[in-house]
């Protein structure tokens, strides 16, 4: 065997292991749209994805089985609190990153260690305090508790984030604009935002991707049905007591992921960029 034919059979050789362990991992994802189309009594008694017979009647019975309601009201709730939450932390997250990176005040470096500290700081630990603060407020069983914190950069993660891009951007660019007679406000929102974008369409993912498959927190702070997000509204049906319809809650989960995947595949190069870009700059 000559060296171009050992060279050709080791590419053929490696592209079919990464192709093997893509099946391995996108398996379960398979699996799941697979079930969404099959009739009840054989979603778990095979282990092969592709049905052999296709009943579309789940998703049907998924969509419009709720009295009173159908599942597009779980995705409208789903909708309003995750582009809340994206804007709210896009536009905090960014300020106050950027005056981490570029201003100078009194305990900067104070600030920007107890900044780093709540990245460490467990969700559960502030739950409770939360929970009172927000019952005292009368905002349980309100989108607020889910929308309003993040329109005040309480997410440390992306705040560091966008320091580290900011970072690598140029400061010359700052004195230029001073120069001119640009301020700060004018030199943030001309300047560092549209240099900044790929940073900020990583939040924006990030924060849509948590805040749509939260299931935790909006169980702590919605009680009404009517208010019931995506991960909610999916719990509804399963029941301890009685059978659990699997092949409507199958369905409705495909239908809930669409949205991550459109948003994923359509900002993809940006979002590969601001995590490149943040972990090499500093």
């Amino acid at each position: 065997m000559d060296t171009g034919s050992a060279s050709k059979s080791a590419i053929w050789l490696k592209h079919f292991i990464i192709c093997l362990i893509a099946f391995v991992m996108l398996y379960p994802v398979l699996w799941l749209v697979g079930s969404s189309f099959k009739p009840a009594n054989m979603i778990f008694s095979e282990i092969w994805f592709w049905p052999r017979q296709w009943n579309f009647h789940n998703y049907v019975s998924g969509w419009f089985g709720f009295q009173g309601s159908s599942f597009a009201k779980f995705l409208q709730n789903s909708a309003l609190v995750s582009l809340g939450a994206v804007l709210g932390n896009v536009i905090t997250c960014s300020m106050a990153a950027y005056a981490f990176a570029r201003l100078n005040f009194r305990f900067k470096a104070l600030g920007f260690a107890l900044m780093l500290m709540t990245i460490m700081l467990p969700l559960h630990v502030t739950l409770i305090p939360r929970y009172i603060l927000f019952n005292s407020l009368g905002w349980v069983n309100t989108f607020a508790p889910l929308i309003l914190p993040k329109w005040m950069a309480t997410d440390g993660f992306f705040i560091f984030l966008t320091v580290q891009f900011i970072r690598g951007l140029p400061k010359e660019l700052d004195e230029a604009a001073t120069i001119d007679g640009c301020g700060p406000v004018q030199i943030f929102s001309r300047i560092i935002i549209p240099l900044a974008l790929p940073a900020l369409i990583t939040t924006m993912i990030f924060t849509f991707m948590w805040t749509w498959d939260d299931f935790f927190s909006q169980l702590i702070f919605l009680s009404d049905i009517g208010k019931y997000t995506v991960p909610l509204g999916l719990r509804l049906f399963l029941d301890s007591s009685s059978q659990s319809d699997w092949g409507p809650m199958f369905a409705m989960s495909v239908l809930s992921l669409v949205p991550c995947f459109i948003l994923f595949i359509t900002l993809q190069k940006y979002f590969v960029e601001g995590i490149a870009t943040s972990g090499l700059k500093g």
